[in-house]
Parts: C-alpha cells; structure tokens; sequence
C-alpha cells in the first residue's frame, strides 16, 4: 500500500496530520473576475505550507482540478520547499468549470486521462495524481458531471486509486455513493466534499449509513455556520460509531482564508485551534488523531496497479 503524492510514492504511515481537501494554488478560467480566488503567487503558496508545517501538519490533499488552474510543477515545487506531502487530484470540478471541457470527451477518453494522470503523470510530468475527483451541482448531477463520475469509477477500477467528491452545498452525496457503487466503487473508497454545508444531523446520519468517508472541510467558514456547530455534529456523529469515517479541512479557496496572504486562519487553523476544540467537546485522543491522520491515510492509501 501506497498513498501517491507529487513528488512521488510514501509509506501511508509517513503520512501524519492531512487536511482532507484544499486548495494551495489556483488560477481560475478568465470569467472568474473575484481576485480573491486567484490564488496563482507561488510563494505565498510555499509559505502557507510552511505556516502549516510549523503548526504539526504534515500533508495536504490538493483538489484544484484542471478547470480551475490546476498546476502540477507549482505543486512539485513547493512541496520540495515545504517539506509537506502533496496529494493532487485528476478528475474535474462542477459542470460550471468543467463541462466546457468535458463536454467535448467521451466517458472512455476522461477515464483514459484521469489512468495516465494517476499512473504516468500529469501534462507530461513526473507528478502524479494520487486520488480522482468528481462533482455534482445542487441536488444532483447534469449529463456531463454524470458521465465524470462514470469516468471517475472506470478509472478507480484500473488503478485503485480512491475518489474524492464535490458535493453543492452538501447535496445528493448519497445519490454519489449509489452512482460510485453501481459502477463497482466501494463506499470506503469515497470521500463525500461538504457535508458539513448540510448541518442536519439526521441527512448526515443517513449519509455516514453509507459507509462512505465524510468531509467536514468547511471549517473557518462562519458564513456558512459556526466552528462550534461544526464541532458539535462531529461530536455526535463520533458518539454514533463514525469517527474512522471522518475527515477535516478547510476547503480555502480564497486569498482572504489563507494567513500568507494576510487573511486568516489559514492551513494552521485545523492543527491550532479544531483539534484542540475536539478535545474540548470532549473527543478522546484516539478518536482525534483518526480524525486528522488514520483516515485520511486509510483513504488514500491503495495498491497501485502495474502498468
């Protein structure tokens, strides 16, 4: 077992403390006008992960996609630099990014570029992908985001490497482990994106049912609800039996979120001050460091497929 990073494959047990999905350097396509989602200055890119490094993180799953700027010798780079692991993902994000591309290829010719990504490289590169994204709009998939995930699945059968979702607001995730799985994707092999953009304890009960691991990645965002309401449903999803299911991030895709732009709080915020508060609520030891390093490295962790 492996978990594929850009700067090539690890020891799962190297893999230390993860944030489950971010977003370090991106630059959106040209009808992006908020300057606040250009997230395209290398080093401030480099020092974020390093701000991070200092505060005990180690790894970081790396979700900006080829719609959105993806660029993977920004990422071999700062990663050198930085000390911490990459994990970069193939695959696209919600239709609005990316049926402008997708829409132009069949299911079988994404399915072939997400394997050549995961097993030779991306663009050409000695930098692999080391998970597969998928995503769906609001309560449920258009036609081409349908077909990414077919694709998506097709791509884990040849490599199994596992497969991280985009979820609009936290919407129709089981829908996506009932796609996945119609197309012989196991649940535990799934990462559903957003689910705590959807705080409704029972939804998120029937979600964890699934088997699927869930991403509360939005930490940091009161806009969309407090950290302490996030921490609560963390809490009473581990008091359920979840917590091997869970995984934390920030999904920080703005300038404004990251300290090294002179926003806040940063990659540091889930190692400084979420895992702290967990104790606080109550979480033990054991169920925290599942939390932020056995499940990330369970998910990412796969036998790579020889080619």
């Amino acid at each position: 077992m492996i978990v594929r990073t850009v700067l090539g494959d690890i020891d799962p047990a190297d893999l230390g403390l993860t944030l489950g999905h971010e977003h370090i350097y991106a630059v959106p396509p040209p009808d992006v006008t908020d300057p606040d989602l250009f997230l395209d200055d290398e080093a401030l890119a480099q020092r974020e992960l390093d701000l991070f490094a200092a505060a005990g993180g180690r790894s970081v799953i790396e979700m900006t996609t080829i719609d959105y700027g993806r660029d993977a010798a920004v990422m071999t780079r700062i990663a050198a630099a930085s000390g911490v692991h990459l994990i970069a993902a193939t695959g696209y994000n919600k239709g609005k990014f990316a049926d402008r591309i997708s829409s132009t290829l069949t299911t079988d010719a994404i399915a072939a570029w997400m394997i050549e990504e995961i097993q030779h490289g991306i663009a050409g590169s000695a930098a692999k992908a080391g998970l597969i994204k998928a995503s769906s709009s609001l309560d449920g998939p258009g036609p081409h985001e349908r077909r990414v995930f077919e694709a998506a699945a097709a791509a884990h059968q040849a490599t199994n490497a596992p497969i991280s979702t985009h979820t609009e607001k936290g919407s129709w995730a089981i829908g996506q482990v009932q796609l996945l799985g119609d197309h012989g994707v196991p649940a535990d092999r799934i990462l559903l994106g957003h689910l705590d953009l959807k705080p409704d304890l029972g939804y998120l009960r029937e979600v964890a049912a699934t088997g699927a691991f869930l991403g509360f990645d939005q930490f940091a965002k009161a806009k969309y609800l407090a950290d302490a309401d996030r921490i609560a449903l963390v809490v009473a999803l581990v008091a359920d039996g979840h917590s091997h299911q869970i995984m934390l991030s920030g999904d920080m895709a703005r300038r404004s979120y990251h300290q090294a732009h002179g926003g806040g709080p940063g990659f540091a915020h889930i190692p400084t001050t979420i895992l702290p508060a967990l104790a606080s609520a109550g979480l033990s030891s054991t169920d925290i460091e599942a939390l932020a390093v056995g499940n990330p490295r369970r998910f990412l962790a796969f036998d790579p497929v020889a080619t």
